[in-house]
């Protein structure tokens, strides 16, 4: 089993890739879902890390539906990513009424390639996930990270399972949300070969009156994670 670490910064990068993560998605601000890394920040990573790097690519925080000017950012950011040396994308766009927003996805998806393109947890969104799982195979997306549309993928893991044996080989669905090392071999027996956590811990800096906590991934997390699936 493959496990994704959500990295946040450089140091949560670094940290994935030194207790032997498979892959890291890198993005910024994990407190509003995640947004597209800085290239200073890209750029660092991609020179230091040798594990795969995929990298989110979203523009704001908030919902999944995009304007023009926001969708021509997304496009500058992938190509930046490939010029960079990234691994893969991690994006998606949806319509207001919850469904997949086919001819922009699919714009993205031909813009990453060679690149593997995932579709991240704005899928826990849609109205139909089984029939969105088969449009997203058509797209040619090749995984999906997905909680199952609940809080946790504990939580989801009965559609998650669903969905699973609905892909059959030609999608992969990447279980994430609130997995731990108390619960992330129970994926493994039911059959998922990927998973996706922060396995972060909230470091706070200093004492002062404008002090701000810091999330970072947690070293001793990652491994205990790591030896419940191995």
């Amino acid at each position: 089993m493959k496990l994704e670490i959500c990295a946040n910064s450089y140091q949560s990068a670094i940290n994935a890739q030194e207790v032997g993560a498979h892959r890291i998605e890198l993005c910024q601000e994990l407190s509003v879902g995640g947004i597209t890394p800085s290239y200073g920040l890209l750029k660092q990573v991609l020179e230091h890390l040798k594990i795969q790097v995929f990298v989110l690519i979203r523009p704001r925080s908030g919902d999944f539906v995009y304007s023009d000017e926001e969708f021509e950012i997304m496009k500058t950011d992938i190509e930046i990513c490939k010029t960079l040396g990234c691994s893969g994308i991690v994006s998606g766009v949806l319509h207001s009424d919850k469904t997949i927003d086919i001819k922009r996805t699919k714009e993205l998806v031909e813009l990453s390639k060679p690149l593997p393109f995932t579709f991240h947890r704005a899928f826990d969104e849609v109205i139909n996930p089984k029939e969105a799982l088969q449009q997203l195979i058509n797209l040619g997306v090749e995984r999906v990270l997905t909680s199952g549309q609940q809080p946790s993928a504990l939580e989801g893991l009965d559609l998650l399972k669903e969905l699973n044996e609905l892909s059959q080989g030609r999608i992969t669905i990447l279980s994430g949300g609130g997995i731990s090392a108390k619960n992330g071999l129970k994926f493994k027996e039911v059959g998922f070969q990927e998973i996706h956590a922060s396995a972060s811990s909230v470091i706070q800096n200093g004492d002062s009156l404008f002090s701000r906590p810091q999330t970072v991934s947690d070293l001793k997390k990652i491994k205990a994670l790591l030896d419940a699936i191995s």
